[in-house]
């Protein structure tokens, strides 16, 4: 029986998996609709199905084909059930019409990693899979991406132009907004009939380009527009989507181009942030406001919001970083390889290149990621495919951690490296736990042999599994992490075995005080040019003996610790709770005892915070303070409920006793994520009067110009409410965001940027720190 509309199950053209057959599409009728009779129509009564009871609802070729949403929410039926047209289980899972199964249930999983589960597995689900065996071996591809196509397409509306086009396929995907659709076909023919009827025709603007899956656009259409500039030089990355020829030509773009013109390419992208900032305040100025002065006086430095006095070079041009993420996939000629991706997934590239001629990777991170790959090129575990979000080794991590000693020599610095962790990102399910087991076993014995066979021998001190199983390789902070123990190469153990109570942990050095750093916490990757930005945010922030200091997206509490023998007290506020127990454990080590640490989101914590250091303490005020205390105490035991027992969340008596003192200078350093500040946070920061100074560490354009719009404008008289005008929002920049939450911010006095300097924390490369400071 076909399903019909009237069923409530979407028709087999559909396809539930995102696939269309042309097949099934060629040969499927759908049923005449009955028309009403005149006495329904006379009526107006609504149309009954005929016979509709008699109806077996398990003939439906989709019934039992996807599993229930309750199901994979709870594990348990939903309120329809045994009538649900839902699987509550793996045993009522069926096949789907076009032979795939669920791509969230188990069998997909296992029909993927290479393996048949007993029951009702046949040959043909593994057909996908047999298709990338023969990628792997040479031979031809039934597979290709089609670039430049409309972002406003759908995968229905690229199926019909192919149609209309007369083009033979067997499924064909795309995503709306992303200008890369993905053909798989049955045949050798059918493949090069698609790529004469597609390749550099014109579609809307664009001629299409066709390439093999995961090689990207090739570099023809850089070429024909000319390499007049540096990629990236006019602060737009878009250039550099497409893919590279090598990793050292997507990862570092700059290599090529002498330091000091890198410095100058960067200082103009920075010039044209702040000239952004003001043309974006001159705007959201309210009609009747006077423009603030700072803007007035733009035009005397060409536009600038405020002088960009520099960009600071970094100490070390080659081989600074101390964490270098990999990504494990398969190269060009699909082999398994660690390295970084020759471009953009939404542009279809998810090839891998060697990491061999990057000079932002430390020789000691390249030397274990050979290890690895040579490690992998023998696992019997498959790699990571981003087309189906599956396979077993994903993401590799090296982090270093530099030995007590003063500044190293920067011709070679490696030998003052004196701890190395090694982190290893998997996603385990649908494998089998002893396979895994001796895999890991196997890997640490590769580690430790290919460490003590180096010259010199490279060090190791930590091994940890990182357990994830989202699309992105992006993990969450409290994601499932466990150690390993290091054997050495005839087997003995090094390392002692893993305690659960204590999470693996390195250590680093800035400005002479010691720093523990967890696997996932946030750590600058560049320590000598992070020294010499954290010692100009002091200088810029006036700090003293009298000085109250809030250090905002803290981290491991770098920016407070270093800070804080020169003012008062520091208050640090992160959300990561492996990181503010470093922070603790940091100010422990180094002997700190007037810093305080909260675990917590800043726009949670943040007003809170300001109430209770900030405002002066009146007897009608009490009760409110004391709601403030409990909500804060909540958040610290929460977040010390995180951390090791020996290294609970409790303030030092020092800390306590400033909790209590007013301080006649408030300054706050914020250090945000590529994301920038929650709109909570900014009102929180602009509405306190008395916090005068703000230094702002930015590692984002863009968010440092949409927070700035929010921190440095005027604000209406009136403070307008409500939705108006909203339905756009979506497709808003984040310039235009931050100018439409200016007219709903409360009557404020806004800051005024001051200064503002550039630092190259990452050479060879389009990014650039910058520093600016607010007064008001």
């Amino acid at each position: 029986m076909a399903a019909s509309p009237s069923d409530g199950y979407p028709t087999a053209d559909a396809g539930m998996d995102g696939q269309d057959s042309s097949a099934q599409r060629d040969s499927t009728c759908e049923p005449p609709i009955p028309q009403p009779s005149s006495d329904e129509a006379v009526s107006g009564e609504k149309r009954k199905r005929e016979d509709g009871g008699d109806v077996d609802p398990s003939v439906n070729p989709l019934w039992k084909t996807s599993l229930c949403s309750y199901f994979r929410r709870s594990g348990g039926s939903c309120s329809h059930g045994s009538s649900c047209r839902y699987a509550h289980g793996e045993e009522e899972l069926r096949q789907r019409p076009d032979g795939s199964w669920d791509p969230t249930s188990e069998r997909r999983k296992e029909a993927s990693s290479g393996k048949k589960r007993e029951v009702g597995v046949d040959d043909e689900d593994e057909d996908e899979d047999d298709d990338d065996e023969e990628d792997r071996d040479g031979g031809i591809t039934p597979k290709k991406c089609v670039f430049n196509l409309p972002g406003c397409w759908t995968g229905e509306m690229f199926r019909k132009f192919l149609d209309e086009k007369g083009i033979a396929y067997k499924s064909a995907k795309k995503r709306k907004n992303i200008h890369v659709g993905f053909l798989k076909f049955e045949n050798k023919e059918q493949l090069e009939h698609a790529v004469q009827e597609l390749d550099g025709k014109p579609v809307g603007s664009c001629n299409m380009e066709v390439a093999d899956v995961g090689h990207g656009m090739s570099m023809k259409k850089l070429k024909r527009e000319g390499e007049t500039s540096a990629p990236g030089a006019n602060g737009d990355a878009s250039a550099l989507g497409f893919q590279a020829k090598s990793a050292r030509d997507a990862v570092t773009p700059y290599a090529e181009f002498p330091y000091s013109d890198q410095l100058q390419f960067k200082k103009n992208a920075l010039e044209k942030i702040l000239k952004k900032l003001t043309r974006n305040a001159r705007k959201v100025c309210p009609p009747g406001v006077l423009l603030p002065q700072w803007i007035m006086k733009s035009n005397e430095i060409g536009g600038l919001a405020c002088k960009l006095e520099r960009v600071v070079a970094s100490p070390l041009e080659n081989g600074y970083r101390n964490k270098c993420e990999f990504t494990i996939g398969l190269s060009l000629d699909g082999k398994p390889t660690i390295g970084f991706t020759l471009g953009s997934f939404k542009d279809g590239v998810t090839a891998v290149a060697e990491p061999v001629d990057c000079p932002n990777v430390s020789s000691i991170a390249v030397k274990y990621a050979s290890i690895f790959q040579e490690f992998l090129q023998q696992s019997s575990l498959p790699v990571w495919c981003r087309h189906k979000n599956s396979g077993f080794w994903r993401q590799f991590t090296v982090r270093e951690g530099r030995r007590p000693q003063n500044a190293p020599d920067v011709d070679n610095v490696h030998p003052e490296i004196g701890e190395v962790m090694l982190i290893v990102q998997v996603c385990s399910l649908g494998h089998d736990n002893a396979v895994i087991a001796s895999e890991f076993e196997r890997m640490a014995r590769a580690f430790s042999s290919g460490a003590a066979g180096s010259s010199p021998v490279l060090p190791l001190t930590h091994v940890v599994i990182q357990e994830h199983q989202g699309i992105s390789n992006v993990a969450p902070s409290d994601s499932s992490l466990r150690s390993i123990p290091i054997q050495k190469p005839d087997g003995g153990p090094v390392t002692e075995p893993f305690n659960e109570t204590e999470e693996p942990r390195i250590h680093d050095y800035i400005n002479n005080l010691k720093f523990s750093i967890s696997p996932t916490a946030f750590f600058q990757v560049n320590t000598l040019a992070a020294e010499k930005l954290y010692a100009l945010a002091g200088d810029w922030a006036g700090l003293d003996a009298d000085t109250l200091l809030f250090d905002v997206c803290c981290g491991t509490g770098t920016i407070g610790l270093t800070l804080a023998h020169r003012v008062g007290m520091v208050v640090g506020i992160e959300m990561n709770a492996s990181a503010v127990s470093d922070a603790h454990r940091n100010a422990e080590i180094n002997g700190i005892n007037n810093c305080r640490f909260i675990c917590g989101k800043a726009e949670d914590v943040m007003g809170s915070l300001l109430k209770e250091y900030l405002d002066v303490p009146q007897k009608q005020d009490e009760p409110s303070a004391e709601s403030s205390d409990k909500e804060l105490t909540s958040i610290e035991k929460k977040g010390s409920e995180e951390q090791e027992s020996g290294n609970q969340e409790n303030p030092s008596s020092e800390a306590e006793g400033a909790s209590c003192r007013q301080f006649k200078n408030v300054v706050a350093i914020v250090d945000p994520p590529r994301g920038g500040l929650h709109p909570t946070v900014i009102k929180a920061l602009r509405t306190h009067s008395r916090l005068r100074k703000l230094v702002y560490i930015s590692c984002n354009p863009d968010t440092l110009t949409a927070n700035s719009i929010e921190l440095c404008s005027n604000c209406p008289e009136k403070e307008e409410k409500g939705k108006k005008d909203n339905r756009n929002w979506r497709n808003m920049s984040s310039a235009g965001l931050a100018r439409r939450r200016v007219k709903s911010m409360p009557k404020s006095e806004p800051f005024r940027p001051v200064k503002a300097m550039g630092f190259d924390l990452f050479p060879h490369t389009i990014h650039c720190e910058m520093v600016m400071l607010m007064e008001r």
